[in-house]
């Protein structure tokens, strides 16, 4: 949105995440950002009410994490209000991301985004993790404050094309979280992520899928 009082702070973030964005993507950011806003007044999508909070919390966290996502297919695992997957979707025109999620509330909003600003690579499963079965495997599959790693790793991993990743977006480093897996899970690659304007710790954590997927098996 053109003329925004945020648009310079977006811009200021993304410069400090080491991003360049393609052009009119900062502008969507900011849509996306306001459609948020007024969405939240009456359906609570997000504990956070502060459009200046919103934009470093929400996007800018989320587009922390561009460099790592792999490939030309996302799966954003309970992406409720639509994040980090709208965002990277906006940041990566050439990038089809799915949001899953099982809220219909919340998969009404991000539908409603995907026609405002003409997201036409988005698509939407509304499905429990456990019971999601898509025709094929992701490249990237990533969760935000989700749910523990042992709830969630296993089940994105069934997701994972060969070789693709699976990303988990953590504050503090989950140590008991990563202990509860099963020791074959545990290899992961942590990196500490530092997001203009969020205090305290910010990690994602990094798997790679084995050779040949659950889902892939499924579908030769």
């Amino acid at each position: 949105m053109a003329g925004d009082p945020l648009l310079p702070a977006l811009h200021t973030g993304v410069e400090r995440l080491g991003l360049t964005l393609p052009e009119g993507a900062a502008e969507a950011l900011i849509t996306y950002l306001r459609l948020l806003e007024r969405w939240n007044r009456a359906y609570n999508l997000s504990a956070i009410r502060d459009p200046g909070e919103m934009l470093h919390r929400h996007l800018l966290d989320s587009l922390s994490i561009l460099p790592y996502v792999e490939g030309d297919s996302l799966l954003d695992v309970g992406s409720g209000a639509g994040l980090p997957g709208i965002p990277l979707a906006l940041a990566r025109p050439g990038l089809t991301v799915t949001l899953l999620d099982s809220n219909g509330k919340k998969q009404r909003f991000t539908r409603q985004v995907a026609l405002e600003l003409g997201l036409h690579r988005l698509r939407f499963a509304q499905a429990r993790l456990a019971d999601y079965r898509p025709g094929q495997p992701f490249d990237t599959v990533v969760s935000r404050a989700f749910a523990a790693l042992s709830g969630y790793v296993p089940e994105a991993l069934r997701l994972c094309r060969a070789g693709g990743r699976v990303l988990a977006m953590k504050g503090r480093l989950p140590e008991e979280e990563l202990a509860a897996l099963p020791r074959s899970l545990r290899g992961c690659t942590l990196t500490a992520l530092d997001v203009p304007g969020v205090a305290g710790q910010r990690h994602l954590l990094t798997w790679t899928a084995p050779a040949v997927s659950a889902t892939e098996e499924a579908n030769p």
